[in-house]
């Protein structure tokens, strides 16, 4: 199956027939938009009232058993459609967009959001929806629905680091005929960096880095976001791993003084739909910078994961 024409289908029929998905795309397309500058690095701020509901949404166990989950197909709208893919992944349009097109990927059952056992697919879904970014938020880092396994996926040429990182000076971790893995901290935060020309060894760099991943008391899994793409020119996978230490900031909250911001992985892509104007005017790349700096691992924090590694930290320049 051609999954980018049966995508690009479901996004027209839903964008005709689907009003609220409609005209929630047609504010996106007159969105205000501003940018810093972040080191080697743009910030896009992107004013977005509807992502409200992603930025104030209550996670705790209590509010998640109180409301009905709005990923499961028995409880969305009559007017939302999918697509299946593989044997228990649906895709969908979200209707409350930050991209031009924007989709939803979750899992046909209701079951927590964890990426043990889902690497694979995310790499997959990525090759066969070559025009998209894949994102995973893990489930104390962004997720705004922690309780239901999905992936989610955007309009790549709008997520800044898709090009940045490509120039990005990297600190070579592990190498081999099909690939690498790498450490970037050029860009404003650290983040691990994969290219590779097979499937089995992004998955194998990926799952090593997850293992050495600190784990924080009562998680699952390592706090990370993921981003992951194909680039189709190249035939090879690109994927880059942000390792997170806190969901939310000590400023987050409305008001004044406060910031309605809960960044997640395509703000860690450059990308911020701010859902408050008065954020969305006053932010500063000083401030951005300062929010990265308090919500992802430090390079000294990552120290032992990259010295698992068993490399010498020696810059190689842009690769």
């Amino acid at each position: 199956m051609d999954y980018s024409k049966a995508v690009d289908r479901l996004i027209a029929r839903q964008l005709r027939d689907w009003d609220e998905a409609g005209r929630n795309y047609a504010a996106l397309a007159s969105a205000s938009v501003r940018t810093l500058s972040l080191g080697e690095s743009v910030i896009r701020l992107q004013y977005n009232p509807e992502r409200r509901r992603s930025s104030a949404a209550a996670i705790d166990k209590k509010s998640l058993s109180r409301r009905r989950c709005f990923l499961c197909t028995e409880h969305q709208p009559a007017r939302q459609k999918a697509i299946l893919w593989g044997d228990h992944y649906k895709i969908q349009v979200n209707p409350y967009p930050i991209f031009s097109r924007h989709l939803t990927i979750a899992d046909l059952r209701h079951v927590p959001q964890r990426l043990a056992g889902r690497v694979g697919d995310m790499l997959q879904l990525a090759a066969a929806l070559p025009e998209f970014v894949v994102f995973y938020n893990g489930p104390q880092c962004g997720a705004s629905a922690p309780d239901h396994a999905h992936f989610q996926a955007g309009a790549k040429g709008e997520m800044p680091l898709c090009d940045e990182i490509l120039h990005a000076t990297t600190r070579l971790l592990a190498d081999g005929d099909e690939g690498f893995i790498g450490y970037v901290d050029a860009l404003g935060r650290s983040l691990f960096t994969i290219e590779t020309t097979t499937l089995r060894a992004a998955e194998r760099y990926a799952l090593r880095l997850l293992d050495l991943l600190p784990v924080p008391d009562g998680g699952e899994e390592p706090m990370v976001n993921v981003l992951c793409w194909w680039d189709r020119a190249e035939r090879s996978w690109h994927m880059t791993i942000f390792p997170r230490r806190k969901h939310r900031p000590a400023c987050y909250g409305e008001g004044e003084g406060r910031l309605l911001l809960s960044p997640a992985s395509v703000d860690m892509g450059g990308l911020w739909a701010v859902p408050e104007e008065k954020d969305f005017e006053s932010l500063t790349s000083s401030q951005v910078q300062a929010l990265f700096d308090e919500l992802c691992l430090s390079r000294d924090e990552l120290a032992p994961v990259i010295g698992g590694y068993g490399q010498r930290w020696e810059y190689l320049g842009p690769l």
